[in-house]
């Protein structure tokens, strides 16, 4: 682990902790652990807080956008919705300095709200006249006088919840994750939002892995299936207009749902860095790729499948068969899945285990289908 990376997990930590616990309450609780640890956001917990230092490179304005669409009351028991630094987080916070080279942590707190105020983006400007909220701003934790520091990262404060347990396949809650999907899909977008990340993160995992692996023939059948999806779901062109507007959250898995209040609360979706608007098929699509690559067993994919129709998702049609409007997000989610396979085994010097073999093998066999599918009689 480099200094830089040492420091913002220090600091991750810091603001966490200061968060739990006031200043001048008793502290006893253990030291702040990591959470998870990517190239696209670093999390820490302390105590009950969860603090997320997002990617050098994020968009901080569709950053804020997608908080503030987190702490939206028509989101609430759907979205996991963050937490807002009190004053004396927040001053601690403008106190922190980079280490060197400067790192930098940026506060992006949660949203408040206020009476016939416009969401507002990180530099302010309204989005929405009648949404009645104001996105959080970013503040700039760097030396005086450089707001623009390299590397600086936005941080977002979360309420700790209860993941699902990876060990307990069988309690894996699936018709409850369909459901939340199903009312994201259903809610109106409270405000403009940026597009869904879905097409953009299946591009850059793409990229990543041609990056990590050049000229190496084992990228051949990713590439062919990549090159076989039509230019919007290689985030080239635009998404069908007709099926462009939806809430989506961007990037579903079973990673992403938790239980708040912990222990027990009702399960709720988290992780809102690639939400926005567009197709929500894109939600269905890893689990219609893991049971199309035979990795989720057809009993799980029926009641998920089942448990969004019944909660009047519109991703997909209530009745009939699903994979004409599936089939390109689904190809689209076994490419991407395949590709930072490739890319984590080039890194960590290793084959790619069985499971992703599968993804890869899928890939081969996806290259030979034509762009989009057209309805047909249910399969």
């Amino acid at each position: 682990m480099t200094t830089t990376h040492t420091s913002v997990v220090h600091d991750l930590g810091a603001l966490a902790h200061r968060l739990a616990h006031p200043v001048g309450t008793p502290c006893v609780c253990e030291p702040p652990r990591i959470l998870a640890d990517r190239p696209d956001g670093t999390v820490v917990r302390s105590g009950a807080v969860v603090a997320k230092a997002h990617a050098a490179d994020t968009d901080r304005e569709a950053l804020a956008a997608r908080i503030a669409l987190a702490a939206a009351p028509g989101l609430a028991g759907i979205l996991l919705p963050p937490l807002t630094a009190p004053e004396h987080v927040e001053r601690a916070e403008r106190d922190v300095r980079p280490a060197t080279p400067p790192l930098g942590v940026a506060a992006l707190y949660g949203s408040t709200t206020a009476p016939d105020a416009g969401v507002a983006t990180s530099g302010g400007s309204p989005a929405a006249s009648d949404a009645g909220l104001v996105a959080p701003r970013v503040g700039v934790a760097a030396p005086a006088g450089s707001p623009g520091a390299p590397g600086r990262r936005p941080v977002s404060l979360w309420p700790l919840g209860t993941p699902v347990d990876p060990t307990d396949p069988g309690a894996a809650p699936w018709a409850e994750a369909a459901e939340l999907l199903a009312r994201l899909h259903r809610t109106a977008p409270p405000f403009p939002l940026p597009p869904m990340r879905g097409p953009a993160k299946a591009a850059r995992a793409v990229a990543r892995m041609s990056a990590a692996r050049p000229g190496d023939p084992a990228l051949l059948p990713v590439l062919a299936g990549w090159r076989a999806l039509p230019a919007w779901a290689r985030d080239e062109a635009a998404p069908p207009a007709l099926r462009s507007g939806f809430l989506c959250h961007g990037d579903l898995h079973l990673g992403q749902l938790v239980r708040h209040p912990v222990p027990d609360g009702p399960w709720l979706l988290i992780d809102v860095d690639d939400a926005g608007v567009g197709d929500p098929a894109w939600d269905l699509a890893r689990p219609a790729a893991w049971y199309a690559a035979g990795l989720l067993a057809p009993e799980d994919w029926s009641v998920f499948l089942h448990a969004y129709r019944s909660a009047g998702g519109p991703a997909v049609p209530a009745g009939g068969d699903p994979w004409p409007v599936l089939d390109v997000p689904a190809r689209a989610l076994t490419v991407q899945t395949a590709a930072v396979a490739l890319a984590k085994c080039a890194v960590e010097q290793r084959d790619p285990d069985a499971h992703e073999q599968l993804m890869i093998e899928s890939c081969a066999r996806i290259a030979t289908l034509p762009p989009e599918l057209t309805p047909g009689p249910a399969s």
